[in-house]
């Protein structure tokens, strides 16, 4: 049970990494803390995830989204950080 949580983790991961690399002009307003960006990214992470389950995401499932993507945006900023 705990390794499928893990895949799905990990492929939800993947939908939100998607969504940081393809906005690479919101990405950098969000490293430079700039109004609206994160919540472009709030958003468009939870239409992701509303999409691909088919359905409107509970409260404590769309603060779940929330926080995956908040931990992909900091890796995404670490990376930036290091170049």
């Amino acid at each position: 049970m705990a390794a499928d949580a893990d895949e799905r983790d990990i492929a939800l991961d993947r939908v939100l990494a998607g969504i940081a690399d393809a906005h690479p002009d919101r990405l950098e307003g969000w490293i430079r803390e700039e109004p609206g960006h994160w919540g472009f990214f709030a958003g468009q992470a939870v239409l992701a995830v509303r999409e691909l389950i088919g359905r409107r995401l509970e409260e404590p499932e769309r603060r779940f989204v929330w926080h995956r993507m908040w931990l992909v945006l900091l890796e995404r900023k670490r990376g930036h950080e290091s170049l």
